[in-house]
């Protein structure tokens, strides 16, 4: 069923409001998919992204997506062909780097809430015009980082952000105290290393430290 942009935008904001961190996870293998996103989550970071990178993305999402409290979304969306396979995969919502005409529209016509990607002040303009307030700031660090978002949110303040690239526990809570910034992006919260071993114990650690974050 097809939603507006208005719509679109909303359920990302109410995704992005469930936790300060978004984990952003790019998944070698399928097999660690649901005891991973097990961890997350119950260490306090409900709404995951997994990044269509890996052959393994889309048997991941569709993992992750039996987990009980988990909000399990596809990012790098960068054509129609990868909306209309995350959205069978069962991602509840999609994450991109961009902003096309093509991609917009496949993401309504599907049903799937989108978080947008602007780096200026002009493409998040261009996507408030469509309707869409809620969008990822990317890639953060290299646009500016705090001080940049901090700008573009002083003559823009109907516009949120969930700023993602070279956020870390460093500098995310600089970032979080900004008033235009929802939640954040990150893939501290999940090592490759630590995934690869199935430590899931620390993983979960991990996450709720972040989960502190926004408090």
């Amino acid at each position: 069923m097809s939603i507006t942009p208005q719509v679109a935008s909303r359920q990302a904001r109410e995704l992005c409001q469930l936790a300060p961190i978004v984990p952003v996870l790019v998944i070698e293998d399928a097999a660690s998919a649901e005891p991973l996103a097990e961890a997350l989550v119950s260490g306090g970071l409900p709404v995951l992204e997994v990044t269509l990178r890996t052959p393994a993305a889309l048997e991941s999402i569709r993992a992750m997506a039996r987990v009980q409290g988990g909000h399990v979304g596809a990012g790098t969306l960068v054509t129609p062909d990868d909306v209309r396979a995350a959205k069978e995969a069962g991602a509840a919502f999609g994450v991109s780097p961009g902003a096309t005409e093509a991609l917009l529209q496949a993401c309504e016509d599907e049903g799937l809430p989108l978080l947008a990607g602007a780096a200026t002040a002009s493409e998040a303009m261009r996507l408030l015009e469509r309707g869409y307030d809620m969008l990822k700031f990317f890639p953060a660090e290299a646009s500016g980082g705090v001080p940049a978002l901090a700008a573009i949110g002083a003559p823009l303040p109907q516009i949120s952000f969930c700023p993602t690239g070279g956020v870390s526990p460093a500098n995310a809570k600089d970032y979080l105290s900004l008033p235009n910034v929802v939640c954040a992006g990150g893939s501290w919260v999940a090592p490759k290393e630590m995934v690869r071993q199935g430590r899931w114990y620390e993983i979960e650690r991990l996450a709720s430290e972040a989960a502190l974050l926004g408090k």
